[in-house]
């Protein structure tokens, strides 16, 4: 029998001595229960179809320099921070100066604040079924603590930049925890972009705690390079009449994985997650989502949409799971897949596990490809047969991005799709 293989002792050893003790100490810890740890098979069922493009070469162990010039990342006016190889960089942050708002370095905690913080970490993802994350814990080298007061609101986005320097091999790890009190608002724009061309990972992970009736809206863009794999995580606990909004937007690369998972804790909380995802050449890309709801009177609305073109792999796996306790429960859950050539792949698996009989729930999956009588009465009112398509493809997705909340997010969304239209139908 061949042994599985397991993740190389390289990876366990974290540089970087500058955070507070307690953050250390979780840290070691997190690192000792890695020794061994198995790498995901085809066997093992939420890897199922990415296994083989995880890659975690020892050249992948090496932690990446933090020094390092900062790309310029979304050009726009407000609240930024910006993560370089995993590591804050302040001289390119602007922080908001808000009463009840507070941001804060890992690295600059003192330990009362570092003790707290490390026995809130990783509270909010399933590790077995997010098992990346585990070693974002035992790696991070710094990391961004977001705390709101009760009643705080933020007038604008937080826009966070994780930018990976793919100057040499090597990975990032970047960190974020959002601290919501009660009644708060806040909106958190991530956007994970890639300098230099060679091979290296970001292993990501953010984190929100939700107290009653906060409100938190996420923006996550994945818009690595081709030469960058990232393996993300997001997780959310929501207490009585909090509001979750999850808005994922993901271009396709060697491999892309995001785990988000979301706990309705308390009576009354609601959450909206909207997934776009594209992919091209041979790229790959996988998001799991899980919502449990805990409590009774929760609501939840669930809307993937992928487009796979060339010989690409998008997959789709959701998970809504009631508990016994969570009557009056209200969940649906939808995915739709558009195959734009016969040598792509698409596999979707919608999932219900429901053990409370007053509920209402729904969910449903569709693969399928562009409509031939579209694209005939479009070219029948002369338009070009590769712009219908494009017209016919953006439209099957716009929907979603119609309501990112965040303009100039959208206009950037909108313009990195076009581009990818223009490359795949000018290649049809």
């Amino acid at each position: 029998m061949i042994a599985a293989p397991t993740l190389s002792s390289a990876f366990l050893d974290a540089p970087g001595q500058s955070l507070p003790s307690p953050l250390l100490k979780l840290r070691e810890q997190r690192g000792k229960a890695l020794v061994d740890m198995p790498l995901p098979t085809r066997k093992t069922e939420n890897w199922k179809y990415s296994s083989r493009y995880l890659k975690l070469d020892e050249a992948l162990a090496k932690t990446l320099p933090s020094a390092g010039k900062s790309g310029p990342g979304l050009a726009v006016a407000g609240y930024h921070v910006v993560f370089h190889n995993g590591v804050m960089v302040p001289e390119a942050s602007d922080y908001p100066d808000i009463a009840g708002i507070e941001i804060k370095r890992f690295v600059d905690l003192d330990d009362d604040e570092a003790r707290e913080l490390a026995e809130r970490l990783d509270n909010t993802l399933d590790s077995k079924a997010a098992q990346m994350a585990r070693l974002n814990t035992a790696r991070f080298e710094d990391g961004l603590l977001i705390r709101l007061q009760a009643d705080a609101v933020l007038d604008q986005p937080l826009y966070i930049i994780c930018e990976t320097d793919a100057s040499s091999a090597g990975t990032a790890y970047p960190r974020i925890y959002v601290d919501a009190g009660r009644h708060s608002q806040i909106t958190l724009v991530e956007e994970h972009i890639t300098s230099g061309s060679e091979p290296a990972m970001t292993n990501t992970v953010t984190e929100f705690a939700l107290s009653e009736g906060a409100h938190v809206t996420s923006v996550r863009l994945s818009l690595d390079g081709d030469t960058v794999q990232h393996i993300g995580a997001t997780g959310a606990r929501l207490h009585a009449n909090a509001r979750f909004e999850n808005h994922t937007v993901g271009f396709g690369g060697p491999l892309r994985r995001h785990d988000l998972q979301v706990r309705l804790e308390g009576p009354g909380a609601e959450c909206r997650l909207n997934g776009v995802v594209v992919t091209q050449g041979k790229q790959h890309y996988d998001n799991h989502t899980t919502i449990e709801h805990v409590a009774p009177h929760c609501n939840s609305e669930e809307t993937y949409r992928n487009i796979a073109a060339d010989e690409s792999h998008a997959i789709f796996n959701g998970r809504i799971h009631i508990h016994p306790d969570a009557q009056k429960s209200n969940a649906n859950m939808s995915n739709k897949n558009l195959l734009l050539s016969t040598g792509a792949e698409i596999d979707t698996k919608p999932e219900l596990e429901i053990y409370a009989d007053d509920v209402k729930c729904a969910h449903g999956a569709t693969v399928g490809q562009l409509n031939d009588e579209s694209i005939f009465y479009l070219v029948s009112r002369g338009i070009g047969r590769q712009e219908a398509r494009a017209l016919l493809s953006m439209a099957f997705i716009n929907e979603l991005v119609e309501q990112i909340p965040v303009d100039s997010v959208k206009d950037t969304v909108q313009a990195r799709l076009n581009r990818f239209f223009d490359q795949t139908f000018d290649e049809a």
